[in-house]
């Protein structure tokens, strides 16, 4: 009876130690995407296909990489991990915030006209819940997504084929910045949570007239909870990454606009904040140190790097909407 306890103690030992091993190696994230180019007869890059390309293979590069979607799994070892997860939670809003402008802005000529039939597709199933396991599972709709978009791209890379177009143009640019100030925003407020802070509330600030639906306090106490500091930091580690993989294509296709606005040092400072937030993370867990106290907070620091690149994006966004 003994040798028997000793022999379960042993199996129990080494399967966990292989599940550990198992989730520390789908635990590796991805490597920043370069800028794809085509160019067309004419030997000039065609507009647009960077961009798409961009979006194609950072869906690809979440679903193809070690361990796959992990955020619909429901057996170990992915079912006990929940960094990757998050971080593909918050590369999937920047995809869904792209998806979205390609649909209303960048394949759009103006309002008045029709939307892309495989971009509006593409979108609805990237909207998917991202930890649907069943039929359909977050996998499969990910995938027709991208099947979706090289249609668009082939379309539209075609020169015979004056369906499918991509407008590099500043006003189309500057509404998909729009939505990435948003999301930055929005992180940059997360991880400074992480130290819990009083916040005055701002909400209609500017506006004497302004009111809304419900009271609100004038100040709150806003912390994160313990239990997510690491989820809040990966999901802006992963947002950050798809985010520098576009704005090194958004560099690509709209070059002549960047140029024209004399924006180009603006857009680069973006994306030198973006390598910022992908530097390696040494220590085996987040720290949540207070602001100077003698333990790093990690969370802090990523804080400062997403709002200095929000900072940037908002100087582009006035240089692009200067005439």
């Amino acid at each position: 009876m003994q040798a028997k306890w000793k022999y379960a103690a042993g199996t129990a030992v080494l399967l966990a130690a292989v599940l550990y091993i198992v989730s520390v190696w789908w635990s590796v994230e991805p490597d920043v995407l370069e800028p794809q180019v085509l160019n067309d007869s004419s030997g000039q890059p065609v507009i647009g296909y960077a961009t798409t390309t961009a979006l194609i293979d950072t869906i690809d590069t979440l679903l193809d990489k070690p361990g796959g979607w992990l955020s619909n799994d429901v057996m170990p070892p992915s079912v006990m991990m929940d960094n990757m997860p998050a971080f593909e939670f918050g590369a999937l809003e920047q995809i869904r915030d792209l998806a979205l402008v390609m649909r209303k802005e960048f394949s759009r000529s103006q309002s008045q006209s029709t939307a892309d039939k495989d971009l509006l597709e593409a979108h609805s199933k990237l909207n998917i819940d991202h930890t649907s396991w069943l039929v359909p599972s977050a996998e499969s709709e990910y995938r027709d997504a991208v099947k979706l978009l090289k249609l668009y791209r082939a379309r539209m890379a075609d020169s015979q084929n004056k369906d499918a177009q991509f407008y590099a143009r500043a006003d189309n640019l500057n509404e998909w910045l729009k939505e990435v100030q948003k999301r930055l925003g929005s992180l940059s407020q997360q991880l400074s949570a992480s130290v819990g802070q009083e916040r005055l509330n701002t909400d209609l600030a500017g506006d004497s007239a302004a009111r809304q639906s419900t009271p609100a306090q004038s100040q709150m106490q806003v912390k994160t909870s313990w239990w997510q500091i690491d989820d809040v930091f990966y999901e802006a580690r992963g947002s950050t990454w798809a985010l520098l993989n576009f704005m090194k294509a958004i560099e690509v296709d709209f070059a002549d606009v960047l140029k024209k606005k004399n924006a180009e040092v603006s857009l680069r400072q973006i994306i030198r904040e973006l390598e910022s937030t992908q530097q390696t993370v040494w220590s085996p867990i987040i720290l949540n140190g207070s602001g100077f106290g003698f333990v790093a907070n990690h969370s802090l620091v990523m804080a400062n790097y997403v709002s200095r690149a929000n900072a940037a994006v908002i100087d582009l966004t006035n240089l692009l909407s200067q005439g």
